[in-house]
């Protein structure tokens, strides 16, 4: 049997005989091998594969080391003009010997200027093209321990990667601190970490409401 076109394109995965097994469990009624009874083999087939694949991949295997952070007595204007340089729309904060104390991200700045204040990004653009002053200024002389998030959501080095998907889409996150057994920083996964994980779809891994 010849493979269907959409399939020919696809990139090749490690099927193992488990995942068909799985796979041919879940088909209700007699199994005949026709084209379209394939499609709906390899879907489910495709399934388990990629779910296998992300409860081998761990939070080691992907995470960046080289992580921008703040420290909690850091000044707001500060760490704005460090996550502006960076390009980066999180970080985490951390004490002096390295411990998570919490996380900052745009969704704490947005959150702490104030009942009335911008709910989005584009909300501070538009109020600033109106001329109605700068939004931030209700934060403008706190410092990161003000308006960051704490306790931080964290995971450790052996964390598989279906776990931290699942994690970003409960908490309705986009990044996570990666520690030791001693609960210091190691690393950072990031949203866009597990889009670039080879073999890994976004549509399977990440929620597209995340905003934090």
């Amino acid at each position: 049997m010849t493979m269907p076109n959409t399939m020919t394109d696809a990139s090749p995965l490690p099927i193992s005989d488990q995942d068909i097994y799985k796979a041919m469990k879940e088909i209700p009624g007699y199994l005949d091998i026709t084209p379209g009874d394939f499609k709906d083999l390899y879907k489910v087939v495709y399934r388990h594969t990629l779910e296998r694949i992300a409860q081998s991949v761990t939070a080691e295997d992907i995470m960046t080391k080289t992580v921008v952070t703040v420290r909690p007595e850091t000044p707001v204007q500060k760490a704005a003009d460090l996550m502006a340089a960076k390009r980066v729309s999180g970080v985490p904060v951390v004490t002096e010997d390295m411990l998570i104390a919490g996380v900052l991200s745009e969704k704490d700045f947005l959150a702490r200027m104030g009942p009335d204040g911008p709910k989005t990004f584009m909300d501070v653009v538009a109020r600033c093209l109106m001329a109605r002053g700068c939004a931030a200024l209700a934060i403008r002389e706190k410092k990161v321990e003000d308006i960051m998030s704490s306790p931080a959501v964290t995971v450790d080095q052996k964390t598989s990667l279906l776990e931290i998907s699942s994690l970003f889409k409960k908490k309705k996150i986009n990044r996570v601190p990666i520690t030791d057994q001693q609960g210091f920083l190691v690393g950072i996964v990031s949203r866009e970490d597990i889009i670039h994980t080879p073999l890994i779809q976004q549509d399977m891994m990440c929620p597209k409401d995340a905003t934090a």
